[in-house]
């Protein structure tokens, strides 16, 4: 069974009065009724995941011999792994890119908590597996065209405190509306799953002894083990939206045949309530190429199925052709009178025959092969290749003559673009997940929980939170009006966890060309972000913040310095050389002597190597910090004249 819906504790439906009952045997044969219209409306859907499934166990012929009248010769068939490797590539890229949110407030006073739940949501999925779990999804994305997941409150998780839970959903066991692109427009949503009888009337006691023969059950995969259901019932969940008082509810109703296991109508709290505040199901898809129609979508196997199908009966007959050329057969007459048994076994040096004309035995003609039909096999395999995106130049094997590492690079990056667009359908549908989290969150996070979280620089912090933070928060009167409640809402940014090994070495790069070009002295601020604001990298942003704050400080501190100057000239004029000396360091980033003569001191910047004349404050500065130096205060060369 999967993780149990969030359900207070009640007593026994059989106990409740009958009035308080909303829903009873009546609404759920009304909702069997409407799974089997849902079950029927999505009987093409079916077909064509359970066929991908089997084209994914290279059980091939299974599907082939339907489409095509030379099955069932009982010879050799191909099976070649050209689809498999497909999506073997595929779902690494998939992985590679890993995803990690970061929640973003929608108003400053909010940004303490965004900061918080970007720490906490990882958490959080990692409790879950989420890694685990994302990549089973990415499987099914990648060979039935839709990957789907399950966000709910878990009453049983933390011995009874209850947390969130993320898992993915067998297609086979979901039903929505017929028609209906957008899940949350399905006036149901079903969710089936097969539990032990003796399992649910031990859980269940209300029902023991009322369980009769199965009312519903879903279709199943062809699995390579036995799974036996003679003992198993179908439990059935629906989900529908409600009007109560003006507002739409999320109802929940769990039962099995005709007996009602939970539902969240027959509970006076939760019947105006509904089973969660944010009124979603909470069931997120991730169509890899989306339809009309349908939450679902297309995989590669739906689009590849014809090249492969084509290449396992090339190399079918190509093997066959091979195979008769290395074994000879040949014609025998009748009153040939050969011994066949004497001439098949090789190790025979004399072959006893009757009659040794030369058409007693003859070998049968063979006809090899013309090596067009290899270029058609070769053409083949490179339409299977295009089709899917799966070429050379993304799975690593350059063979076009490109020796340079950027041009390298520069293939390997346009040949990736239907990983990318696949992955970044896979983040908005991680954003679903993330916003369904914070919404539980909201909710049911009223208890302190402890979480361990990484601070800056990679070191671990343990903290405490609750979601006091992210609930309504009343506005205040203004001018005599109550300014009603704001609810804190966040905006999600997803992106990579796990970036590519060239991605991290170009960026580690262009780093050190940016320190080497000087981008980080702070005297070239303004230079620096005017180059940075015309650049298009990974991390902009975030490096443009970080120099206009180095320049900031560095303003900061010239103002600061100045002021110790004035002061030190006035106070202590000992150290106003040594202050002045500090100026003219941290304005020019080298050394330079105290010029002689009265000239001018020349500094050279050591990080852009842009030669520069002393400031005129420095310079100021050490004119009136020599003349404050003299007994005389500066005027001893006017009174020996």
């Amino acid at each position: 069974m999967e993780s149990e819906q969030r359900q207070p504790e009640v007593q026994p439906v059989e106990a409740m009065p009958a009035q308080v009952q909303a829903i009873g045997p009546e609404q759920l044969r009304k909702f069997t009724k409407v799974l089997e219209q849902y079950k029927a409306g999505k009987a093409r859907t079916e077909q064509r995941i359970l066929a991908s499934e089997n084209w994914w166990k290279l059980r091939n012929s299974i599907e082939e011999q339907k489409e095509t009248d030379i099955g069932g010769d009982g010879g050799f068939r191909s099976v070649s792994g050209w689809l498999h490797n497909v999506i073997v590539s595929k779902h690494a890229d998939a992985m590679e890119a890993y995803p990690e949110p970061n929640i973003l407030p929608r108003e400053e006073g909010d940004r303490g908590e965004a900061r918080m739940l970007s720490a906490i949501i990882p958490c959080v999925l990692e409790q879950n597996h989420f890694e685990r779990t994302y990549s089973d999804a990415m499987w099914q994305k990648l060979k039935t065209g839709t990957g789907v997941y399950k966000v709910v409150w878990d009453n049983g998780k933390l011995h009874g405190l209850g947390d969130i839970a993320v898992e993915r959903v067998n297609l086979l066991n979901i039903y929505w509306e017929p028609g209906v692109t957008d899940i949350q427009r399905s006036r149901y949503f079903f969710h089936t799953e097969l539990c032990d009888k003796d399992v649910l009337e031990e859980r269940y006691p209300q029902i023991r002894g009322k369980l009769k023969g199965q009312s519903f059950m879903s279709t199943k995969f062809l699995y390579d083990d036995h799974v036996d259901t003679e003992n198993k019932h179908t439990v059935i969940e629906v989900y529908y939206h409600k009007y109560v008082g003006g507002r739409s509810t999320l109802q929940y109703c769990k039962y099995v045949g005709d007996q009602v296991l939970y539902a969240t109508e027959n509970e006076a709290e939760l019947a105006a309530r509904g089973l969660y505040d944010h009124g979603k199901y909470p069931y997120v898809f991730d169509a890899l190429f989306p339809i009309e129609g349908s939450p679902c979508g297309y995989g590669y196997v739906d689009i590849c199925r014809n090249p492969q199908t084509e290449i396992d009966l090339l190399k079918t007959a190509f093997v066959k052709n091979a195979m008769v050329g290395a074994t000879p057969r040949y014609f025998s007459r009748g009153d040939g009178s050969v011994n066949e048994e004497e001439f098949l076994d090789l190790n025979k040096a004399i072959v006893h025959v009757g009659n040794a004309s030369e058409d007693a035995l003859r070998q049968i003609a063979f006809s090899q092969l013309d090596g067009v039909y290899v270029n058609v096999l070769d053409r083949t395999i490179q339409e299977l290749r295009e089709t899917s995106g799966n070429t050379e130049t993304s799975t690593g094997n350059i063979s076009s003559g490109v020796t340079a590492a950027s041009a390298i690079a520069a293939l390997q990056e346009a040949s990736g673009k239907g990983s990318r667009d696949s992955t970044q359908a896979a983040y908005r549908s991680y954003s679903e997940i993330v916003d369904l989290c914070i919404e539980l969150i909201r909710q049911f996070y009223d208890l302190p929980r402890q979480f361990r979280i990484v601070g800056q620089y990679g070191m671990e912090q343990y903290i405490s939170y609750t979601n006091a933070g992210i609930q309504p928060q009343h506005q205040g009167n203004d001018f005599g009006q109550d300014m009603g409640f704001r609810l804190p809402v966040f905006d999600i940014k997803v992106s990579a966890q796990k970036q590519n090994v060239y991605t991290k070495v170009s960026q580690n790069e262009m780093a050190l060309q940016f320190f080497q070009m000087g981008f980080f002295n702070p005297q070239l601020t303004d230079q620096t972000l005017l180059c940075l604001d015309i650049m298009d990298f990974d991390g902009k942003d975030s490096i443009m913040q970080k120099v206009a704050q180095n320049g900031t400080m560095y303003e900061k501190l010239l103002q600061y310095m100045q002021l110790a100057l004035t002061l030190a000239q006035a106070v202590q004029p000992d150290a106003a050389e040594t202050i002045a000396q500090d100026i003219m360091m941290t304005m020019g980033g080298g050394t330079a002597a105290p010029a002689a003569g009265g000239e001018q001191a020349v500094e050279i910047d050591n990080i852009s190597g842009v030669g520069a004349k002393e400031p005129g404050i420095v310079a100021n500065a050490r004119k009136r910090s020599g003349e404050a130096s003299q007994p005389d205060g500066g005027s001893g060369k006017e009174q020996a004249k």
